[in-house]
């Protein structure tokens, strides 16, 4: 197999002439039309037959864990049509590697229209939209000057790079690179916290000491029963998650899933589907926890070796009594028994569904509740993430095959690659992602208690961005109308330099907009997150087009003015990047004996048919030479730790506590209805909206009980508003008993397209949604949002 792209003129298809034929036949990105191959329709089957063609195992870099296998089949430097792993290339100790709708749908992805083609710079105001073109020499100065004029002028802290998740997938990417030459040059803001499952990750380790306590999928081959709490696996294609859960159904796994939607995943593996209202998780745990304590179906022996805070005889020293978590569950401090009839007030479940829910987990040996990251994006979330390790641990579910500790960890997943060097950074101070808005509106508004970390104070607004391969400014921003109004202040952030695929809501807010390539027009590795562990190559196939531009390839150049050019290179093109990155991998895991870079080329990628984990077996197995990284070193129920934040959004115990914005908010008399999103099958967040056909797969609507509907003479079709105090949305009612009454549900991602009025038309919930942070992680809650639904 070769790896150089046959460019020969005399094909009879140029890959320019490929494109405007693909332009005559597509629509905006807006409207799902059906395509027409181009290329069939321009040339006989015989001469189609005459042209050589590659047909290129590769993978996208997207945000996507799955990194499924797809076949690109390249003429001439044109991609012509995709395909999948076909039945011949399967492994049967592996998962099945086939691509997804994503996966199939790229190429309408990459050749559309609409892509950016040239380097551009803003000419009226910053949100309006409009650029006149450039030249890259222009623009890589200008990035030059104003990377020095700002680190002269306020000093190198004033420099941010946003969040960029498109390009995440892989192990070598622009906006990791743009931090490496910030680094040479003094440094920048750095940022922390995941808005995926940060809030999580931050919780956990008051329980086990550590976040990592998720296992591989494959211990779980002979459980029979797993509760999947708000993981939605069908849809969001999780890894390879959905591959050993259809197996365990055909072996008779039963599945439980609770959800407040009916997902594509209930439709697919639940025996049982449980809605409950959103953010009030806790209230059912801690009524299940009622019933197995009270019921004595809690596991003693497990209880009494690995815990802490169990009982008050298991409490700490120096804490007063009554703060264990059975004197919490009998209301032995509060006088509220946290009964299932106390829980179905607040939750909507039927008392009788919560004690079977709780029987089925604590009589079911073993078993596995497993928690999505969609219920801990909300502002109650930690506390959520939190309960499920609770329920874990009393029910001796913690360190066993086939059960699952809760918590962070969902599917086992593992960094591979070691991606490329970092220089140090000599700015020390973090903000969490959920801060850029005030630090970038008024640095002083930024203070540990708000989650600044590692310093007092920022020593100055943020004033040049990068916002590299991400949509985030203004569209996955909670609260983007909070967003816009600092954006479009050109007093505040100076210089936003902005480099993508497709003039996204964000990219709308550029000084600077740069036309990046796809993934099928660079180099790189892509990594698997889960269960499936493999790397595989993800080659450069085909040119870039008009003046587009990998960012690596314009970071040089801008390198170069800067003067420093050699250090940030290494003398390394990208291509070269990545093979030192291979090389650097192999030597980290010289047991995984991972072929050579030139070996890869022709294998196209490596699988990792490792050993099955199960978190925490060996401290459950030897708890004496392997004691909890907890400061007991046990498995702490009551968290000494939470307990002297004396904060009463993080109680030590995790238990139930009415979330901002929940149901039983005062609010919710003006905004009765509870509006959730969730991630579809025909986008990674907000990656590939633009693509005609997957908008096809999936239209944006918004999900209404039929009984909410009614009372505001609603019908299936009708146009409504979605509205809040903090903006309003407008799409169309799918009136369907697919979610619970009280909830009202979009899929998340959407572009914002807000007309003259500022009313979204797009079905974009961020303009709905708040910038509230949560109190440990001081990460993200945009799950949490009142509305009202009335008929447009």
């Amino acid at each position: 197999m070769t790896n150089k792209n046959n460019d020969d003129a005399c094909s009879g298809i140029s890959r320019r002439h490929f494109v405007k034929a693909t332009s005559a036949l597509a629509a905006v990105p807006f409207v799902g039309v059906k395509f027409v191959n181009a290329v069939n329709t321009t040339r006989s089957a015989a001469n189609a037959e005459a042209l050589p063609e590659r047909i290129i195992p590769t993978c996208s870099t997207f945000d996507c864990g799955g990194k499924c296998d797809i076949r690109a089949h390249v003429q001439q430097g044109v991609v012509t049509r995709i395909t999948t792993q076909p039945d011949a290339d399967l492994d049967p100790e592996m998962p099945i590697m086939r691509a997804c709708v994503r996966g199939r749908g790229y190429r309408k992805f990459v050749y559309h229209p609409d892509r950016l083609k040239y380097p551009m710079k803003r000419v009226g105001k910053r949100g309006e939209g409009k650029f006149e073109r450039i030249s890259w020499d222009e623009a890589t100065t200008l990035i030059a000057d104003n990377l020095k004029r700002t680190a002269q002028q306020y000093g190198p802290a004033s420099r941010y790079v946003h969040v960029g998740t498109a390009v995440s997938g892989g192990a070598f990417s622009g906006d990791t690179m743009v931090r490496r030459l910030l680094n040479l040059t003094g440094g920048y803001l750095q940022s922390y916290h995941s808005v995926s499952m940060g809030n999580t990750a931050a919780a956990t380790p008051y329980t086990y000491g550590t976040p990592a306590s998720g296992n591989t999928l494959d211990t779980l081959s002979d459980t029979p029963l797993v509760i999947l709490w708000g993981h939605n696996p069908t849809e969001t294609i999780f890894g390879h998650t959905n591959h050993y859960f259809q197996q365990m159904k055909q072996n008779g796994t039963r599945f439980i899933v609770v959800d407040p939607r009916y997902s594509d995943t209930a439709s697919s593996l639940a025996d049982q589907w449980i809605p409950l209202r959103p953010s009030t998780d806790n209230a059912l745990m801690d009524a299940m926890m009622f019933v197995i304590v009270s019921e004595n179906l809690h596991d003693k022996d497990f209880i009494e070796k690995y815990t802490l805070g169990f009982d008050e005889s298991s409490m700490p020293e120096g804490i007063p009594a009554n703060e264990s978590l059975v004197a919490y569950l009998m209301g032995t401090k509060d006088g509220v028994k946290k009964t299932p009839e106390w829980a179905e007030v607040i939750t909507h479940v039927p008392a009788q569904t919560i004690r079977q829910l709780a029987r089925d987990y604590a009589t079911t040996k073993p078993a596995a509740l497993i928690q999505g990251w969609g219920p801990q994006r909300h502002n109650c979330g930690e506390r959520t993430a939190r309960g499920s390790t609770l329920l874990a641990t009393i029910t001796g579910n913690v360190g066993k095959k086939g059960g699952w500790a809760g918590g962070y960890g969902g599917i086992g997943n593992r960094k591979f690659t070691t991606g490329p060097e970092m220089p140090d950074n000599p700015i020390k101070e973090k903000i969490s992602v959920m801060n850029w808005v005030q630090a970038a509106d008024d640095a002083s508004k930024v203070t540990p208690e708000d989650g600044l970390t590692d310093a007092q104070e920022l020593k100055s607004n943020i004033r040049m961005l990068f916002s590299l391969a991400g949509n985030y400014l203004a569209n996955q921003n909670p609260d983007i109308h909070q967003a816009i109004k600092v954006l479009e202040d050109e007093s505040k952030i100076e210089f936003i330099v902005a480099s993508d695929l497709y003039l996204t809501p964000s990219a709308k807010y550029a000084d600077l907009l740069l036309p990046e390539t796809s993934f099928m027009e660079r180099w790189n590795i892509g990594e698997t997150w889960g269960t499936a562990n493999y790397l595989i190559l993800s080659e450069k196939l085909i040119e870039p087009e008009f003046e587009r531009r990998s960012d690596y390839d314009w970071l040089r150049e801008v390198a170069a003015k800067l003067g420093i050019e050699k250090e940030f290179s290494l003398g390394r093109d990208e291509k070269q990047w990545i093979a030192q990155i291979w090389e650097n991998t192999r030597k980290a895991m010289p047991d995984e004996h991972l072929p050579t870079f030139d070996e890869l080329q022709v294998t196209r990628r490596h699988l990792f048919k490792g050993k099955p984990h199960i978190a925490f077996a060996d401290n459950i197995s030897d708890p004496q030479n392997n004691p909890f990284p907890t400061p007991s070193g046990k498995i702490e129920i009551f968290s000494q730790r939470l307990y002297q934040m004396d904060h009463p959004e993080i109680p030590a115990l995790s238990h139930y506590v009415p979330a901002h914005e929940g149901p039983e908010d005062k609010l919710a008399e003006k905004y009765p209805l509870q509006l959730i999103t969730w991630k579809g099958k025909n986008r990674a967040n907000s990656t590939q909206y633009a693509n005609p056909w997957l908008q096809e797969v999936q239209t944006q609507k918004l999900w209404i009980n039929p009984l909410d509907a009614q009372k505001r003479s609603i019908a299936q079709g009708d146009s409504v508003r979605i509205h809040n105090d903090r903006g309003v949305s407008q799409v169309t009612a799918e009136v369907t008993q697919r979610i619970m009454p009280g909830v009202v549900a979009m899929q998340a991602g959407a572009w914002w397209q807000p007309d003259a009025n500022g009313v979204d038309h797009g079905g974009c919930a961020n303009v709905l949604s708040s910038a509230r942070i949560t109190a440990l992680a001081k990460g993200n809650s945009h799950q949490t949002m009142l509305v009202e639904v009335a008929k447009a």
